[in-house]
């Protein structure tokens, strides 16, 4: 009796909020993989004003209003998805779950999300693709020093559906991950890195090497990137106005105001505070998205209200796979998912894009539709 009783321990305790999942992975995961997770760089400063920084903003709700019927789909590049919660680039999902970025692109399919599959996968594209054929997959890009790498990479996603490319902007080189180096972690060693290896080469030993990554790629070199695709180009990681206007003049498709998670440069500002400046700089000639600190349903629709046309999420979905694989990521999405359908209806709106709702062919600024203002901590 007493061994039965030491085994059982209870009902599972149900999920309810982002942070159960994150509490879940820690226990789960080894120190070095939840370091490698949790980790930003130097003080984690920016990790963590990441998510404080959405508690400055309050929400200014209208009500006596029709929500009956909450319509939480909208569109990114034309491409319609169930909601404005898409999947971020994160790296070597193999850590957190065996079947790694293969279940993480089940789970987007299943949700009718976006997921941007990073160039450091630890499945191959190839893999990825087979397990949701039907998926919306964009394709991140670490631009290579090899040139010629760059340009398979890039042709290679074309080639297999991925609907545009996402280049990171803000990794002239690895931030300094305290954590890591204290590990001393060597991903290297690690994993095999599959998507920098053509499929022909089967199970070759081509390893990662962070040093390829071009430290030189600069604005001009978009036009060459531009010249061998089809696709839309976004790039991730832009968090001023002056690098905004930059984007327009180069005639890029997209920004993702990020700050890489508070993993690249720390004392940057939270990627939620940096939005409305890029907002305003664009003038609605690009869509706008965010990563960054995403943690309720109410993030969701600050981040909305602010400009932004979709967020994506990243340890929240490494957290969701390490608890269950592709189930857990689901449960991740569906349940921000529902909080912010939660969020638009007390809010008060019907729509996360109205152009979904009988004015295709208008353009609604966020602010009409969500309202939001500043608290000053003095």
């Amino acid at each position: 009796m007493t061994d039965l009783l030491s085994v059982y321990r209870g009902p599972e305790m149900p999920m309810v909020c982002v942070t159960d999942f994150e509490a879940h992975a820690r226990e789960l995961l080894c120190k070095s993989t939840w370091d490698y997770i949790e980790g930003g760089a130097d003080d984690d400063f920016t990790r963590d004003d990441n998510i404080a920084a959405f508690k400055k903003f309050r929400l200014r709700p209208r009500y006596l209003r029709d929500v009956s019927q909450v319509d939480t789909r909208t569109t990114v590049q034309g491409q319609e998805i169930s909601a404005p919660i898409c999947i971020s680039p994160t790296s070597f999902h193999c850590l957190a779950w065996p079947d790694g970025e293969m279940s993480t692109a089940r789970a987007a399919q299943a949700a009718g999300i976006c997921y941007i599959t990073s160039t450091y996968a630890s499945c191959t594209l190839e893999d990825i693709v087979a397990a949701a054929p039907r998926g919306l997959r964009w394709f991140q890009l670490y631009v290579q020093t090899d040139r010629q790498l760059t340009q398979q990479l890039i042709q290679r996603a074309e080639s297999l559906g991925f609907k545009a490319l996402v280049i990171t902007v803000d990794v002239p080189k690895t931030g300094n991950r305290r954590q890591n180096i204290r590990n001393q972690l060597d991903l290297k060693k690690m994993l095999m890195l599959k998507d920098l290896r053509s499929p022909k080469e089967g199970n070759s030993a081509l390893r990662l090497q962070m040093s390829l990554i071009d430290s030189s790629f600069c604005w001009n070199d978009l036009s060459w990137i531009q010249s061998i695709t089809r696709l839309p180009i976004i790039l991730k990681g832009i968090l001023t106005k002056e690098d905004a206007e930059l984007a327009l003049k180069h005639k890029v498709d997209g920004i993702i105001v990020s700050n890489h998670g508070g993993r690249q440069l720390d004392g940057v500002p939270a990627s939620v505070d940096a939005l409305p400046e890029v907002v305003a700089a664009v003038k609605g000639s690009m869509e706008v998205y965010m990563d960054g600190g995403i943690r309720t349903g109410n993030d969701v629709l600050k981040a909305l209200a602010l400009g932004a046309k979709c967020v994506f999420l990243g340890r929240p979905i490494l957290w969701g796979l390490a608890y269950k694989g592709e189930h857990g990521v689901e449960e991740v999405l569906n349940m921000l998912k529902d909080e912010f359908h939660t969020s638009m209806a007390l809010s008060v709106s019907s729509s996360a894009a109205p152009g979904l709702t009988g004015e295709r062919a208008g353009k609604t600024h966020p602010r009409r539709r969500f309202e939001i203002r500043h608290e000053l901590h003095l």
